[in-house]
């Protein structure tokens, strides 16, 4: 019996200790750029910041801050985040409500439908022809329209709505309730867990999003997004050192440097959703096991 236990407390201490190592190397990353960020640019090109700024600054957040094309990218992630995600996930309840009731005819052929399309795509070329057609190029609808219904989200929203008693809606149309009133006044309260599953689903793939920014709104200045200015970063640092790039701050082009504006633009880029995540995590696991697949 006690050898047993032993063997538990080692496993358990040898368990902990294994977590332990793997939340340090999925943390201290973003430790790191934290620390990059806050540090004095000229400091950093000396290497050797690692848990905390060595010489603290704020001067790496005044050039970003400063510029007004990453300002006005960061309002626009954020007008489309709301927007998109608003809009796509009321969207595709009101049709995952559709496809759950027994009465609706089309019911299975549109459901193996929406599912087809989660194994088969059209590609980049018809897509993007689809939407030049529609007139979407340089627009900010190019943002919301084709993210307006997800085959994914809907298939969800409607197993979750399956599993709500049915006599809820009866009595409803017992007392003269329409169909919409229903939806709006009974089903949706019911489904918060999936509506926050959702809609963090759709939220973080909208601020994250920068792809659809370079083929469909590049032209269009006033469209970029904070992702995009990013990755326009990355991938091109010694743009940061030109005078193009922050126009008018001349006296801080030398204080700041390629590596620490890219650590304060993901820092900028990533506290938005680390602020929202927390209220809905108490929705997120309860809304992905109640709203598990059925068909």
């Amino acid at each position: 019996m006690t050898y047993a236990k032993n063997e538990a407390l080692w496993f358990d201490i040898a368990l902990v200790v294994f977590l332990v190592l793997v939340a340090f190397v999925t943390i201290y990353p973003f430790i790191n750029v934290v620390a990059v960020s806050f540090n004095d640019a000229t400091d950093t090109i000396r290497g050797g910041i690692h848990f905390w700024p060595r010489v603290p600054t704020l001067q790496n957040y005044r050039a970003v801050f400063d510029n007004p094309r990453l300002i006005r990218a960061a309002l626009v992630s954020v007008a489309r985040t709301v927007v998109g995600a608003g809009l796509g996930v009321f969207s595709s309840a009101m049709v995952a409500y559709c496809l759950k009731r027994s009465d609706f005819i089309l019911r299975k052929p549109m459901t193996i439908l929406f599912l087809l399309t989660l194994y088969f795509s059209g590609g980049l070329v018809p897509e993007y022809l689809l939407i030049v057609n529609l007139g979407l190029i340089n627009r900010f609808s190019v943002y919301i329209l084709p993210m307006l219904l997800s085959a994914w989200n809907i298939i969800v929203i409607r197993a979750f709505m399956q599993g709500l008693p049915a006599s809820l809606e009866e009595s409803a149309k017992l007392d003269g309730a329409s169909d919409l009133r229903i939806f709006l006044e009974i089903v949706l309260p019911l489904c918060k867990p999936v509506i926050a599953t959702v809609t963090l689903f759709v939220a973080v793939w909208q601020w994250n999003s920068w792809i659809d920014t370079f083929l469909y709104a590049a032209r269009n200045e006033n469209l970029s997004t904070l992702q995009y200015e990013l990755m326009r970063v990355l991938s091109n640092t010694t743009a940061m050192q030109s005078p193009d790039a922050f126009r008018g701050q001349e006296e801080r082009i030398s204080s700041v440097t390629p590596q620490s504006i890219r650590a304060a633009i993901t820092i900028i880029a990533t506290v938005p959703i680390l602020t929202v995540y927390p209220f809905l995590q108490r929705y997120f696991v309860k809304g992905l096991v109640l709203g598990a697949v059925k068909l």
